[in-house]
């Protein structure tokens, strides 16, 4: 019998490895870690992030903030659904808040976090019918040889991944952050195009 998810997700709330085995021992977490994740049994719809900015957490719930609020835009749903676990499950690439580096800038993902904990979320979700990664780092995991040199690129060949064998299906996006938002009025296709497929998918999965 496998892991169940109520003892992962205890597991991972306990997680102290970025600061007190951190890959670089010149560089732990600078503060005390509070994975933010949300794993469920019946979500058909998986929002693969990047890592939990300072407002999320302090307050332990993912995407409480104005990238938050752009992403249930893109994907036309209400706090109240989006939240929902039997609806969505929640699994950023890095649990914690990494922290800002010298320009005040979010640092990437920590590096320990996805090679222990991201197969096992997997294998505890089997029902998951959709992905959306949610920026560069997401991409690069979930979409294997798929993923382009940039971000960019990977989303604009979504329709290779969304329509193809695998499974789960998986979506690309752009992270919903407002420092995006020059590249969102640069690729007017992502709204145009993308986004009523989005939409649609997401309709289909939640309901």
């Amino acid at each position: 019998m496998g892991m169940t998810i109520e003892t992962l997700h205890g597991e991972i709330a306990g997680c102290r490895i970025c600061r007190d085995a951190p890959l670089d021992p010149s560089k732990p977490l600078p503060h005390e870690p509070r994975p933010v994740v949300i794993l469920s049994p019946t979500a058909r719809v998986l929002i693969a992030g990047q890592a939990p900015g300072l407002r999320v957490h302090e307050s332990g719930i993912p995407f409480n903030d104005a990238s938050g609020d752009r992403l249930r835009d893109w994907l036309q749903v209400g706090r109240e659904a989006f939240y929902d676990a039997s609806r969505f499950a929640i699994v950023p690439m890095g649990f914690c808040f990494p922290g800002y580096d010298e320009k005040g800038s979010d640092l990437p993902p920590r590096r320990e976090c996805a090679p222990v904990w991201r197969q096992r979320a997997m294998a505890v979700m089997p029902q998951i019918e959709l992905i959306l990664t949610v920026g560069q780092y997401a991409q690069n995991w979930h979409m294997a040889g798929a993923a382009k040199g940039n971000m960019t690129d990977t989303v604009k060949a979504w329709r290779d991944t969304l329509f193809s064998n695998r499974s789960p299906a998986v979506l690309p996006l752009p992270h919903p952050s407002w420092r995006n938002s020059g590249w969102l009025k640069r690729n007017p296709w992502f709204e145009e195009e993308l986004l009523p497929v989005l939409r649609s998918r997401i309709k289909l999965l939640i309901n």
